[in-house]
């Protein structure tokens, strides 16, 4: 049987990219806490070991040579697939779970959920989120159906417990040049229901629910809430859109809340709600928190979400 060639190891691929990104031996024997000597050892047993060139000296610099350069490249994916097992390997120990699924109404303000993502994201990044953008009904047969662990929503279903999160505020919206929009005097529901309505689709399977919609003749259902801004910006319709989502919009004036004698706009309180309180993992728990954290982090002290 003929003898097999010594492998390679992750640890000298690991000096080798000290080496080269830190510019030398001695940074990177720093970077290591190992000797240079040890390094220089590393390096000459990685060379040893492969059928091609990887180092060059340039002067008195050590340098990768084209082979060197590519076989260092595909290093740093297995490297860093190494550091993420360990990384992995630690947070099951810890008893984080793998993955947290989280169903959260449109009607979420995006910035507080997405610096809770962003924080969740460092402080266990080995977790998998599976995030549900739902509407409606959708939102509560993720959590009645067990496909969400954490769920941010309007309404809580029977059974479960809810936290205050945040308010969203709904502003009935049309372009500037609307009819509804360019009305001199408050608009009654009578006005609205003569003109096109546009609404979001609930998520739900079951159980539809036609919130917000007035009896419209002229009724247009979109599966999202960008669809239904671009079609706005169009001049197609109005529609009671969360403010958060419209800032731009707003600001711009390529939307405009329209002059309604009253409901002009709507709050809603959306609520956390954890779909085992007490089985609830670390991760689970911990995204929640983030959660709460951002969204209080992004209302003043009178209550009212904050505006950009």
């Amino acid at each position: 049987m003929e003898n097999q060639a010594p492998k390679t190891t992750l640890e000298q691929w690991a000096t080798l990219q000290a080496v080269i990104d830190r510019g030398g031996f001695e940074a990177a024997a720093d970077a290591l806490r190992r000797s240079q000597s040890s390094v220089s050892y590393s390096l000459k047993r990685l060379q040893e070991q492969l059928p091609v060139s990887i180092l060059s000296a340039q002067g008195r610099r050590t340098v990768l040579t084209a082979q060197g350069q590519v076989l260092l490249q595909r290093a740093r994916f297995m490297l860093e697939e190494a550091r993420r097992l360990e990384q992995l390997a630690e947070t099951l120990a810890q008893g984080w779970e793998a993955e947290v699924r989280v169903a959260v109404d449109i009607a979420m303000p995006p910035e507080p959920l997405l610096c809770a993502l962003a924080a969740f994201s460092a402080e266990a990044p080995q977790t998998r989120v599976q995030l549900m953008e739902t509407v409606l009904s959708g939102t509560n047969e993720a959590l009645l159906s067990q496909r969400a662990d954490l769920a941010v929503t309007g309404l809580v279903p029977p059974g479960f417990l809810g936290t205050p999160l945040t308010q969203a505020t709904f502003l009935a919206v049309a372009h500037p040049d609307h009819p509804l929009s360019r009305s001199s005097r408050p608009l009654t529901l009578e006005d609205l229901r003569a003109h096109r309505q546009l609404v979001i689709r609930d998520t739900g399977r079951f159980r539809q629910v036609d919130s917000g919609w007035l009896g419209a003749e002229e009724r247009w259902t979109v599966s999202h809430l960008l669809t239904a801004i671009a079609i706005l910006k169009r001049g197609i319709g109005f529609a009671w859109i969360p403010r958060t989502h419209i800032q731009e919009e707003l600001k711009q004036g390529t939307l405009v809340a329209l002059p309604l004698a009253q409901g002009g706009e709507r709050h809603e309180t959306l609520y956390l709600v954890y779909a085992d309180p007490i089985g609830a993992g670390p991760a689970t728990r911990a995204l929640g928190g983030l959660l709460t954290d951002q969204a209080h982090r992004a209302i003043d002290p009178t209550g009212i979400p904050t505006t950009p």
